[in-house]
């Protein structure tokens, strides 16, 4: 049974209190409390198959009876959101009859919602049908093989070592490792550098998946902010020398989802500092080559090899440049560790898809010409989405990001999840601001905005969006965290 494998894995009473509403807001309480619990299953932000608190802890947390908690326990089993074993606890479930939130959020694509939850460009039609014709004979030759590369193909690694070359950071095949995305990169350094309870720093606010990989390996966060005006290495250098994290995850090129571009001077002190702390850097540069008003910056790595110190692991991906339903990205790190981190993949995982690999070995042979296509149509979204806002919306404010692919917009309010909810039913699909924090409670005055769709669509859907506040909205204590964002 899944509690069995997981009983170690417990929520604490105090976690868990800190994620539920005040059970004397509402009548009868219990009922309150056990739909809450069972939203913040479904959302995501509370485990499969973890061990909930004892009745008497949870009671006292909540400064509520004992006979209040048991109540809620019993309504969480009948509704298949709980389990229990006599004297060994209760453990979260899924019912049968549901879904996560951020399953059933995507099982939807073709419906009419203007989609601003997902950050990601589609490819053109005719781009991935050239693609398809010009690997259809190399795949071909690929049949006769077994198909089986861990490491990844290695014509595709030869060109990402390239890549890294011509932006300034020296590199040979045997220091990259092709993946089924950033994500995957992510898992396989969490799996092999991080233990249970280890240290990780984030920033705040960060990307949710990669939030969510942390959560699932039981690491334990520590966070440093990022504003409108970027980052405070003062306080990443403290963070680092008090907390001595064994791994930092970065977003420095036009941060998700803030924009924010480090200075090269902030990037050295960063890796100094990590080199003095003995942390890996995993630094998550799939938004990088998304320049729309400043020269493309050179590999945060490139800092380290001109003598700053510090070990880097590199992550990128094809997915918000070119496409990400290719599931195609790959790492650069020493040597040594890209075998390491090879051993651990094919435990899950023998190796990527030949046909998806060729496909990112065309598109990335014809990078002169498509990215800049790519950054002229991003632009001209981005212009649109601006004006928008301006017109319908300008009791809320933005700063325009230099690069990457979306606004991280101040509401004004707390009623970023309120609005997230509301505007679903006007046909908008996005995300509140509290998807990206560490910690619940925080960024309910923000929503990420994507300029990824059609101008007219951004257009439509901020329209849109201020109908929805014509209606008012509740402030919210705090966000909802989906399962899956991209």
């Amino acid at each position: 049974m899944a509690e069995r494998e997981t009983r170690d894995r417990t929520l604490g009473s105090r976690q868990l209190a800190a994620l539920l509403p005040d059970p004397a807001g509402a009548r009868p309480a219990y009922r309150h409390l056990a739909r809450a619990i069972g939203a913040l299953i479904l959302d995501g932000r509370i485990a499969l198959h973890v061990r909930l608190p004892a009745e008497r802890e949870l009671a006292t947390a909540l400064h509520t009876s004992r006979a209040t908690i048991t109540a809620v326990y019993d309504l969480l089993r009948e509704g298949g959101y709980a389990r229990s074993r006599q004297g060994a606890g209760t453990w979260t479930a899924l019912p049968e009859d549901r879904a996560p939130h951020g399953v059933t959020r995507h099982l939807r694509p073709h419906d009419s919602a203007i989609d601003l939850a997902r950050a990601a460009p589609a490819l053109p039609e005719q781009v991935l049908v050239d693609a398809l014709a010009e690997v259809t004979p190399r795949l071909a030759e690929h049949t006769h093989t077994p198909g089986y590369h861990p490491y990844g193909l290695p014509e595709l690694r030869a060109a990402v070592a390239e890549r890294f070359t011509r932006r300034g950071l020296a590199t040979v095949p045997d220091q990259i490792l092709v993946t089924s995305g950033a994500q995957h990169a992510l898992t396989l350094v969490l799996g092999l550098l991080c233990g249970p309870g280890d240290r990780v720093l984030v920033e705040n606010p960060s990307y949710p998946n990669a939030l969510e990989a942390m959560r699932r390996a039981r690491l334990r966060t520590v966070s440093v902010p990022v504003t409108d005006s970027g980052w405070d290495v003062e306080i990443m250098e403290s963070t680092l020398r008090q907390a001595v994290p064994r791994i930092a995850y970065l977003i420095p090129d036009f941060h998700n989802p803030t924009g924010c571009l480090m200075p090269a001077a902030e990037r050295a002190r960063v890796l100094r500092a990590a080199h003095r702390s003995g942390t890996w850097l995993v630094v998550d540069e799939t938004l990088a080559d998304l320049a729309l008003d400043v020269p493309a910056p050179a590999p945060f790595a490139s800092c380290a090899a001109n003598g700053a110190g510090g070990e880097v692991i590199t992550v990128g991906s094809m997915s918000k440049t070119y496409w990400g339903g290719l599931r195609l990205g790959w790492l650069r790190a020493p040597s040594r560790l890209v075998t390491e981190l090879a051993g651990q993949r094919v435990a899950t995982d023998m190796g990527g898809s030949v046909l998806d690999q060729l496909l990112a070995l065309a598109l990335l042979g014809r990078a002169g010409e498509l990215l800049p296509r790519r950054l002229e149509e991003l632009r001209e979204r981005r212009a649109a989405l601006a004006a928008a806002l301006t017109e319908h919306l300008p009791q809320w404010t933005w700063r325009l990001p230099s690069g990457g692919l979306s606004f991280w917009v101040d509401l004004g309010a707390p009623v970023a999840s309120a609005l997230a909810e509301r505007v679903l039913d006007y046909g908008v699909r996005i995300e509140g601001g509290g998807c990206f924090a560490p910690d619940p409670g925080l960024f309910e005055r923000r929503l990420r905005i994507p300029y990824t769709t059609a101008p007219d669509a951004l257009r439509e859907a901020v329209h849109r969006m201020s109908a929805t506040l014509t209606d008012g909205l509740t402030p919210s204590p705090a966000g909802r965290r989906p399962h899956w964002i991209a």
